[in-house]
């Protein structure tokens, strides 16, 4: 396998049959919102939520991640009223989500192509609807989603392989094999998700992401925009 880089290669690195997306951070601009929510949360306590936090339990399950975050903030709350707290102010943030740059072209693309797209999420199926609800024609694309903290055959959030594995499964023609299947990531979680699924992995991290980080993925990524769907054997854009 080629090792991973910030510069696209030309040269393929695999040939896809099915790609599979995750949602916060890499096909919504959600991340800030969750920080945003967890500073709201945390701060009536006089604790601060730092990166390092943060990039220990991206991509997890709610429930997994909140407890991650009481633990290490050692929180007076259980997991069940975090979430809950931070419910009220997801209800509030979620809805003015915005797509992440380079997402609307490469999906649409694909979907054009007719290659079998799914999402993978750590999330929940109330903060989907959330999420997604200005952009529903987009999100119709998908031939559909697995959502982690909701769907009840997936035993254990990312960084398992759970997640990717059922998503899989679930096309209408599932692949022939899990290295036929491309997923694209942002965070350490997912990517650690889908490459224990066997599946290649397009990471797009956040810029502040440490090296060390990266080094899990197929491919790393400063932006979907820089994605050459010829480096994977999906089809070529337009000129």
């Amino acid at each position: 396998m080629p090792a991973n880089s910030s510069e696209p290669s030309m040269e393929p690195k695999a040939v896809a049959t099915h790609v599979i997306f995750d949602v916060d951070g890499l096909l919504l601009n959600t991340e800030t919102l969750y920080t945003k929510t967890t500073d709201r949360v945390v701060g009536q306590f006089g604790k601060k939520f730092t990166w390092e936090m943060k990039l220990s339990q991206m991509g997890m399950k709610g429930s997994e991640a909140a407890a991650r975050i009481i633990e290490q903030l050692e929180l007076p709350l259980t997991s069940e009223e975090y979430l809950r707290q931070s419910a009220r102010i997801w209800e509030e943030l979620f809805p003015s989500a915005e797509l992440m740059p380079g997402a609307e072209r490469l999906v649409r693309h694909l979907h054009k192509h007719r290659v079998p797209i799914a999402l993978a999420s750590g999330g929940s199926a109330p903060n989907f609807e959330l999420k997604t609800s200005r952009h529903d024609e987009f999100f119709s694309l998908f031939s559909h989603v697995v959502l982690a903290s909701s769907d009840p055959a997936v035993k254990n959030g990312k960084p398992a392989p759970d997640v990717y594995q059922i998503a899989a499964e679930r096309f209408a023609q599932p692949p022939a094999r899990p290295e036929d299947v491309l997923t694209f990531e942002d965070a350490p979680n997912g990517v650690l998700s889908a490459r224990a699924a066997g599946m290649h992995c397009v990471m797009v991290p956040d810029a502040r992401m440490p090296e060390e980080k990266k080094k899990e993925a197929t491919l790393v990524l400063s932006s979907l925009e820089d994605f050459r769907p010829e480096m994977f054997g999906l089809p070529a854009y337009d000129a």
